[in-house]
Formats: structure tokens, sequence, C-alpha cells
């Protein structure tokens, strides 16, 4: 079995004292996918780069305390890319992959644009250059699991206060169908909502009001695979037992090795 660990620490060193690695410790995860990092490499503590048994790779922003991905592996991966490439995007430490025989697996940082407008047509961008990646990926053939904080949920079943949302960053039309073009002709899958048709499955919760308390909640964080890794996803599940960051982490045991 192959456990997989999706999960947005808004801060690596803030997640680190809220337990985020005690809890890891025992989680037998044998990938963590993270993003949000905020931090350089000279900032992350021994702990952090090489937690009980794991090897952190990194792929930080250029901008301190922003943005930032990383996977930590109990295997040494065959490839390791860093960035999709481009560099406005590259900057900002969205996209690291790490290569393992036929498997790729993917920790992703998509933009959110809930701060401006301008920060939307970033998002908007950075849409309209990532679905050629993918097509490109899906093209190659390879067992695929993208992990992370995807800023968009899906359908009205993805958030608890849709209604209200509509017209809010995360929950546009436009956002909304580009995930179902990935979801369909696209001929990628989500974990989640495939096993879970009907269980809401949020894994963020803003820090307004008591949204956590009364589990006023959005699915923004996914495992998007391919046919191949889906046929293999046997169980998933989001931790709440303890509060790490605004997001909960999302676990997925795959029916594979590496």
């Amino acid at each position: 079995m192959l456990r997989i660990v999706s999960a947005n620490l808004n801060g690596v060193r803030s997640a680190d004292k809220k337990g985020f690695f005690d809890w890891l410790a025992g989680s037998q995860a044998d990938l963590v996918c993270v993003q949000e990092l905020k931090a350089q490499p000279g900032d992350l503590s021994p702990r952090m780069q090489a937690p009980d048994g794991l090897t952190g790779y990194f792929h930080c922003a250029e901008k301190k305390g922003y943005s930032g991905v990383g996977i930590y592996s109990r295997h040494e991966p065959d490839a390791v890319v860093e960035g999709l490439g481009i560099g406005w995007i590259d900057a900002e430490g969205r996209y690291l992959q790490l290569d393992f025989g036929e498997l790729s697996v993917v920790s992703l940082y998509l933009p959110s644009g809930s701060s401006s407008d301008e920060r939307q047509q970033v998002k908007f961008d950075f849409l309209d250059v990532f679905m050629p990646h993918l097509n490109e990926l899906r093209a190659a053939g390879r067992d695929i699991v993208i992990c992370g904080d995807w800023n968009i949920a899906h359908n009205e079943i993805d958030l608890k206060n849709w209604k209200g949302n509509l017209k809010n960053s995360g929950f546009l039309p436009e956002e909304r169908a580009w995930m179902g073009e990935l979801l369909g002709e696209g001929g990628w899958h989500d974990v989640w909502r495939r096993l879970y048709p009907e269980v809401p499955g949020y894994t963020w919760w803003s820090n307004r009001g008591q949204a956590y308390a009364k589990d006023v909640g959005w699915r923004i964080d996914y495992h998007i695979v391919t046919p191949s890794m889906m046929e293999c996803a046997r169980a998933a599940s989001v931790y709440k037992d303890e509060k790490f960051s605004d997001h909960a982490p999302l676990i997925v045991d795959y029916d594979r090795t590496l």
C-alpha cells in the first residue's frame, strides 16, 4: 500500500509549532506533499528538512515568507522537477514533481485570486498555461498523482455556503468550468469525489467567525490522478483530530508500490 498525504501548512514553521511533524512521524505516509511553506531553504530546521525517515525536496518562492511547495519521501526519486519552466510561475514556488519509475507525484499550490482583481488575473493566467502542461503529462502515459491546494471548489457539494460564493474567487464559473474540463475531456480523476460521491470532504476553513467549529468549509485540496492511479485508490480521509493550519491533511491510500 502506498500512502500519500497532501497538506497546505500555511507556514511550515507555524505548522511545526502546532505539532505537524509529531503527527507525521506516526502517519505511516510514504509521500507527503506540502504547500505554502512560507520559508526559504535556510529557514528549515533539520527536522523540517528530513523528518523521521523522510527526505524533503523543496521549491521555494523567491519572495521571503511566501508560497513554496515541498515533498517528503521515504524513497529516493529517480528525478526531481522544480517548477514548470515558466519564470513568473516558478518565482512563486508552485510546482514540484518527483519521479519514481513509472510514477510521478506532484505537489501543487495553485494561486489564490481572493486578495485582488490582479491576483485573480494571475490565477486565470496560471490556469491557461497549466492545462496544456497537464495534457502533456497525461499524454506521456505515466501514473500520476497531483496533490495540493488547487484553490477551486468544483461543485456545490464542495463548499458549505455555495450560494453566497457564486461571485467569489475559488467558486467562479470560469474556475469551475476549468476544473470540469480537467475532469472531463482532460481525462483526470478527482480521487475523493470518485470514492465518496456524496461526502463533502472539506479541507479548508476560514479563520473568520466560527467557520471551523461549525464546519463551514471548502474542499479545495485534491488528489487529481490518472485513470491508472484511480484504479489503485482504496481509501481517503481528511485528518481533523489536530489542527496544524487553516487546511487539514488529505490522506489517500493506493494499492501499489513505488
